[in-house]
């Protein structure tokens, strides 16, 4: 996907002209907050729209109804996807990120474009209340499958859809985390990139637990 396609592919989604000026606005502070800390690989810089935009963006495809509940990202990074659907949609989005300098350029984000639906949380993940389940877990590159389940099953209830991005190796991970995981889980293709997917996860829980 070039950066052009990815542009159509927004539109084509019903990106409006207003949001679609909030998303270069988030795209700028990313390559100027690349001079102070690696915010994403070097390699992506000039395929930002199509690598990090877009293959946050497309989760939405996946997502269910907004209920007003939490959509919680977890190691947010430079906000990919956490930033990307605050900008997109009306989830509360909860981004959960420990580095100091990450945290400081997602504050800053939102501070600059004004999401009132983006809140950081930086601790980790083992400090943060579930209090009710989350409406859906997202987490780009956070830890390896039976770890992310492990650590954030906590926030997950029946209802939760669980958006992961991953790689070519989407199904191997999926196959050996089923002895010890069960849940309803399907492999969706990535419109970014023919060797990536996203597994897309609801009712899970380790095996043998109610």
């Amino acid at each position: 996907m070039t950066e052009e396609d990815a542009k159509a592919w927004l539109d084509d989604f019903g990106v409006s002209r207003e949001t679609m000026d909030r998303l270069a606005g988030y795209v700028a502070l990313l390559l100027e907050g690349m001079q102070q800390q690696n915010l994403i690989a070097a390699s992506t810089r000039d395929h930002v729209w199509a690598r990090h935009i877009v293959d946050s963006a497309q989760l939405l495809r996946h997502a269910p109804d907004n209920d007003d509940g939490i959509w919680l990202d977890l190691g947010s990074g430079a906000g990919l996807p956490g930033i990307v659907i605050s900008i997109l949609s009306g989830w509360r989005v909860e981004l959960v990120e420990l580095r100091k300098g990450r945290i400081a350029f997602l504050n800053h984000v939102i501070a600059e474009l004004g999401l009132t639906n983006a809140i950081v949380r930086g601790l980790r993940l083992e400090s943060l209340d579930a209090t009710v389940p989350v409406s859906v877990i997202s987490a780009r590159a956070f830890a390896p499958l039976d770890r992310l389940f492990e650590k954030a099953v906590r926030f997950s209830g029946d209802r939760t859809i669980w958006l992961l991005p991953k790689g070519k190796n989407c199904q191997n991970e999926l196959q050996q985390v089923r002895p010890e995981w069960q849940g309803l889980f399907h492999v969706e293709p990535s419109v970014t990139d023919l060797e990536s997917a996203i597994l897309v996860s609801r009712s899970v829980r380790k095996r043998g637990k109610k």
